[in-house]
Formats: C-alpha cells, structure tokens, sequence
C-alpha cells in the first residue's frame, strides 16, 4: 500500500487493506497538519521540546527524537508503522506493518528477519530470530549507502530492537549517523547501550558486523 512517502507491507490474518489505508490516512492528516503550523518539525536535525497539545504520532516522535537526539522526522516510519499496526489489532491478533524498512510486529509465532545491506558481503547472509514473547516490538533500519533515508553515517545497515518502533527509528538513525568506518562500529553499539529502552543493535558495514543486547544473530 502506498499512500504518499508511506510505503505498507503488512501482513495479518486476513486482508485489511481498507482498514490500513483509513488509518495512514488519518495519522497523515495528523502530520500534515501539525508540519502546517510549525514547518520547523519537519526540518530540525535536532531535537525539539515537548508539545502536549500535540495529536499522540506527534508526541511519540519527539519523544523519540529527545531519547535518540536526532531530529523528530528521523522516527516518522516508525511511528507510523505502530501507530496503524496497534490499530489493525482490534482486528487481528498477529501483524507485521513494515514501513521502507521499519517494522512493528505483533506475532504468536516465532519468526527471522533477513537484514539487507546494500553491497556488503554480509548483505542477506545474516537475519535476526525474533521470539514471538518479545512481541510486540519494533525493528527498524537505517543504512548510509541503502535507500532514501538521510543518514550522516556510512552503515550498510543499522537494526535496532526496542518496544517503541518511533524509538528503534531514530536510534537506527543515531546510531548511523556515527558509524562512517569499520572501527566505528563499537561506538555505534556503546551509543545503542546509553538509549534507555533500547533492547538490541545490529551493525554491519562492509565484511564486518557488530552486535549487542538481546538480538539473536542466525545465518540464511
């Protein structure tokens, strides 16, 4: 489902794509109109103060953003993806919503993530084993050679675990933001390790990786 920027894969127990699409249209309208009143929220590299006036979507990503100290839009997939997964379980009980590579899962089974990065060796060689009681949860990517996504960093790819997706995002982002050569990778992963709610970080950047927390690293 594309609306927009918003890019959905989900998958559940039955089709709801007309219910998916209500919902990214409602949390967009939320977007739209509070970037309306105050652009600077769409622009800011850093982070913003909080705005208890703000719709949820919004608080949840300035939240995020102060946790991370990025900017507020470095959580938008991820806030997006929860914010319509948590919906979608008043009609579901399993849901994955992937949104350009940030993912919010709610599942009764366990599953692997494959991880893509771009022109590493390691690219689709390594996934993540996801138990199903540490769901729901949020599992998001950011990458400095793969995508759209502005990162300052050079990562083929930066995964990061939490049970806020918006805070996986902007950590994904933070986190690769310092990651420019190889022997960065153990700052990245003590970076990871100083955000609280972080459960787990994933480097990889060229043929070397790095990991920490609770993420279980399996070969494909």
């Amino acid at each position: 489902m594309v609306i927009q920027e918003t890019d959905l894969l989900i998958f559940a127990e039955r089709s709801l794509e007309e219910e998916a699409r209500q919902r990214v249209l409602h949390y967009r309208h939320h977007l739209e109109e509070y970037i309306r009143t105050a652009p600077h929220f769409a622009r800011s590299f850093v982070p913003l103060p909080p705005d208890e006036y703000a719709p949820p979507i919004i608080r949840e990503m300035l939240h995020a953003s102060r946790c991370a100290q990025v900017g507020p839009m470095a959580s938008v997939a991820g806030a997006l993806a929860e914010q319509v997964g948590n919906d979608l379980l008043e009609h579901t009980h399993n849901v994955i919503v992937e949104n350009g590579g940030d993912i919010f899962l709610r599942v009764s089974e366990d599953l692997t993530i494959g991880i893509y990065a771009g022109s590493s060796p390691l690219s689709n060689k390594l996934a993540i084993k996801i138990p199903a009681t540490m769901t729901p949860l949020g599992v998001c990517s950011s990458s400095g050679t793969v995508g759209h996504s502005l990162s300052f960093g050079a990562a083929d790819a930066v995964t990061i675990l939490a049970q806020s997706t918006p805070l996986a995002d902007a950590t994904a982002t933070a986190v690769g933001n310092q990651v420019k050569q190889p022997q960065d990778i153990p700052t990245g992963l003590d970076f990871a390790q100083t955000i609280e709610g972080i459960l787990g970080a994933l480097i990889i950047l060229d043929d070397q990786f790095g990991a920490w927390g609770a993420i279980e690293i399996v070969s494909t």
